[in-house]
């Protein structure tokens, strides 16, 4: 008897495993910051990204890719706290002091994934508000949101924050015409993400070629979370990178301009870290400076994903395996007057995001709109996981398979903080809400897809925007978000 037990113990294993090997890996790759527009691939001629563009030849580009937007200031964590849990931005908030609870029964993507014979794998940047080990059967260096630098050693905890204290701080306020620059991406005694004698995108590398290794020898299907802090500010990458981009050669963003004319009433003034990092008003040459920055940390962290994807290929494991490459959003970086992530411009909305994989079309693009953590219900779809209720994204393989499949979203809904701003997008159409400032812009993304033609003062525009305006009212409602903008702009119920 004992013997038949342990001969169907050992059958039930066998026939487990076998199940587990036939379940694709997932290769998920997200980058920090990382706009749609800075990949050579998506027709920016003036950056160098030839393994991201590789992915882009691979499979198939969604060029309307966005983030829901954030309840505070560091935009990733919303989106890497909605990206873990599958919920819609104002349920993400209110489940983030709960994710221990939710990390108990299970709930987490890679716990799901876990669930049905994963093993799961995490390095890089988290920024979640539970311990990775808690959710991840094997992890490396946890990384912060980012590098600690002379803002978080200053002004962490100052609410008065004065422009002579942020200009004196290193890396802040920079560059200034006719003025020395003291702080060089590529000097190491600035630390950041060169702390530890290492470049922090050059230790996840190391990080996942050792990964993959193990991976090669298991009989498991794995999931794998690689989480580049770069291309975040402080912006640092090797000199033969910055080289490469001399600054007199970077374009000025088409959207440039000084200074954006609401920032102090949408929460963009100067006492916003990610503002401060220019000098106000902004010029053209810290613009330049800035963005050259900006692509050679993009371009050495290109550099570390072919690595990545050299080691993959050298499992054996490629041809089973999705990849899956995004950011948590994008950045402005000089577009419009403004620095950082917190707007509802494309710009800093739209992080790339590109699927390869066994049955993924090669060399496609999708125009349908949807959100980054549509990828979470993606790799549920491909591993034949039961997506849970409480998941409010969707899969993108109806997407991948047919270029005529429609978005599962009519619209899309962005916001960022309690009462700071307000986005939707209804096909070519956007209209951004911004409540403290009494003011609503009304863009084109056909005719005007760098947003620098307001129409809200064209009169004839008034049924469109009340249009536009209602849906998002109607949008607020199913997100959960309590901004009461019907009271706040009572002439957009009305007809004029």
């Amino acid at each position: 008897m004992y013997k038949y037990l342990l001969f169907l113990s050992f059958s039930l294993l066998a026939k487990l495993n076998a199940f587990a090997s036939e379940k694709p890996n997932f290769l998920f790759i997200i980058t920090d910051d990382q706009s749609y527009e800075t990949v050579a691939a998506h027709g920016n001629a003036g950056i160098h990204t030839p393994n991201i563009d590789r992915l882009a030849e691979l499979g198939v580009s969604f060029k309307n890719t966005y983030n829901m937007g954030a309840w505070n200031g560091a935009v990733c964590i919303a989106s890497r706290t909605m990206l873990i849990t599958g919920k819609s931005v104002w349920r993400a908030r209110d489940a983030e002091n709960n994710l221990n609870q939710s990390a108990e029964r299970g709930e987490l993507w890679p716990q799901l994934l876990a669930k049905n014979g994963y093993e799961t794998y995490f390095t890089g940047k988290w920024h979640v508000k539970i311990d990775p080990k808690r959710v991840f059967d094997f992890h490396l260096n946890e990384r912060p949101g980012m590098p600690a630098d002379s803002w978080m050693q200053n002004m962490r905890g100052v609410s008065n924050r004065t422009p002579e204290m942020i200009a004196s701080l290193e890396g802040y306020n920079r560059p200034l015409a006719g003025e020395p620059d003291i702080w060089s991406p590529y000097e190491r005694g600035f630390g950041g993400f060169w702390e530890g004698g290492r470049h922090w995108s050059e230790v996840l590398a190391d990080d996942a070629t050792h990964f993959l290794q193990n991976a090669a020898k298991s009989d498991k299907p794995f999931f794998m979370y690689l989480a580049f802090n770069a291309p975040h500010d402080p912006r640092q990458a090797p000199k033969r990178f910055v080289d490469m981009y001399p600054w007199e050669e970077v374009n000025v963003p088409e959207s440039y301009q000084p200074s954006y004319p609401y920032k102090d009433e949408i929460g963009c003034s100067f006492s916003l870290r990610d503002e401060a990092l220019a000098p106000f008003p902004r010029t053209e040459y810290a613009v330049k400076v800035h963005r050259q920055e900006y692509y050679a940390m993009i371009t050495h962290m290109d550099e570390q994903i072919g690595r990545i994807l050299k080691a993959l290929k050298e499992t054996g494991k490629q041809d089973d395996t999705y990849i899956i490459f995004t950011s948590d959003h994008g950045l402005a970086c000089g577009n419009h007057g403004l620095l950082g992530k917190q707007n509802m411009y494309e710009h800093s909305m739209k992080p790339p995001l590109i699927v390869v994989g066994p049955d993924v079309p090669e060399n496609e693009k999708r125009d349908a709109l949807v959100y980054l953590q549509d990828v979470m219900a993606t790799t549920l779809d491909l591993a034949e996981v039961e997506k849970p209720g409480y998941v409010e994204f969707n899969t993108l393989m109806p997407l991948i398979k047919d270029a005529e499949s429609e978005s599962a979203y009519g619209s899309i809904y962005g916001c960022y903080r309690r009462d700071d701003q307000r986005m939707i997008r209804v096909e070519d159409m956007k209209l951004i809400v911004y409540p403290n400032a009494n003011r609503i812009r009304l863009f084109d993304l056909n005719s005007d897809p760098n947003e620098i033609r307001d129409l809200s003062g064209d009169p004839t525009r008034w049924p469109e925007i009340r249009k536009l305006f209602n849906h998002l009212l109607e949008k607020q409602v199913k997100m959960g978000d309590e901004l009461q903008l019907a009271s706040l702009f009572p002439d957009l119920l009305t007809s004029h």
